[in-house]
């Protein structure tokens, strides 16, 4: 088990999943390192944490450029080394197959599978000289099957199930844990919220997991000590069908 002196890696440290991963942590005591894309973003986030007693580096981060990633991630095992790496990137998009085109399905395997494949391997490789670590990758329902108007967010998430399973088998034995967080019902979000109501639901839906909930359950998982590792976790609310 890591010790509190480590740092917890975000990449796609977003307003909600991202953002409570990032509370959740620096409130254990964790160095949190968060990056997104316009990190000017993530200044509500910094204040907040730093005004309750805890640590967190944030910036700008486009997690399709490897360098950038490279030196996020090198960035973050300098200030303290590295115990953990969360893939967060979300890249959730919604087209009919004859309206998907070829820039958005490449666009979205780039952020969503491609981008996963680059922090997975790069933290890895930061771990491996630490002899220890935990990687996290953020999946979801598209991840398990595809659905009308998914084609290109489902294919990237298959991938991205793909890669930390095959990353999973191959470091497990190197005392790296690699673990796929299945989210498997809407997060509670604005645009969730706004999708709901442009679709004639209620201005307050039910059964949307929060994500405060999410955090907790990567915390959970960063908990497990290496002899009851999980690799595939999925959660959803108590009313969600599947």
């Amino acid at each position: 088990m890591a010790h509190l002196d480590n740092s917890v890696a975000i990449v796609g440290a977003g307003d909600y999943i991202g953002t409570a991963i990032a509370k959740k942590f620096a409130s254990e005591g964790y160095l949190v390192v968060a990056g997104r894309r316009n990190g000017d973003k993530l200044e509500p986030l910094v204040a907040e944490i730093e005004a309750a007693g805890g640590r967190i580096s944030a910036r700008s981060l486009d997690a399709r450029e490897p360098e950038d990633v490279t030196a996020f991630l090198a960035e973050a095992d300098a200030l303290a080394p590295l115990a953990l790496t969360i893939f967060n990137v979300g890249a959730n998009v919604n087209f009919p197959i004859l309206e998907t085109t070829d820039r958005v399905f490449r666009k979205v395997w780039e952020m969503a599978c491609f981008a996963g494949f680059v922090t997975g391997r790069e933290s890895a490789r930061l771990m491996l000289e630490h002899g220890e670590g935990k990687i996290f990758f953020t999946g979801a329902t598209a991840g398990r099957r595809g659905g009308n108007g998914y084609a290109a967010f489902a294919a990237a998430k298959f991938g991205l199930r793909a890669v930390a399973e095959s990353m999973a088998r191959e470091l497990w034995p190197r005392h790296i844990h690699v673990a796929h967080l299945i989210i498997d019902a809407g997060v509670d979000t604005e645009w969730v919220r706004e999708r709901i109501r442009q679709a004639g639901g209620p201005d307050n839906p039910p059964g949307l997991m929060p994500p405060e909930a999410i955090a907790d359950a990567y915390w959970q998982l960063f908990q497990q000590p290496e002899t009851a590792w999980t690799f595939e976790q999925e959660i959803r609310p108590y009313g969600e069908t599947w």
